[in-house]
């Protein structure tokens, strides 16, 4: 496939500015799943409540992490009900093995 050059800053740019601001994900039905998966009448609400305090945390370190882990993670995340704490273990885990990898040199 050829693709012109003039076209990939504006792909890049495209594919940078996706991954620049946390994305809004519906969390609805991955707590519903574990709302109806429990025997406590409260489980959507801590579930919905648990997954805004990861939502708040990673507003305040997602530039902390690169731009390519961030996409990465996006497009794992929502190949099923995706949910904050997904998107954030995902992203610790790619920070983490890069350290790992470092230590290793």
């Amino acid at each position: 496939m050829f693709v012109p050059f003039f076209a990939l800053p504006l792909a890049t740019q495209l594919i940078v500015s996706v991954a620049d601001n946390v994305p809004k994900l519906d969390v609805t039905s991955s707590c519903r799943a574990a709302a109806a998966s429990s025997n406590s009448a409260d489980r959507m609400q801590s579930c919905v409540a648990s997954e805004q305090k990861i939502h708040d945390q990673l507003i305040k370190s997602w530039s902390d992490f690169p731009s390519v882990d961030r996409a990465n993670c996006l497009d794992a995340v929502k190949v099923f009900s995706p949910t904050y704490t997904e998107l954030l273990t995902c992203l610790e885990m790619a920070r983490d093995v890069k350290k790992i990898k470092r230590n290793e040199k």
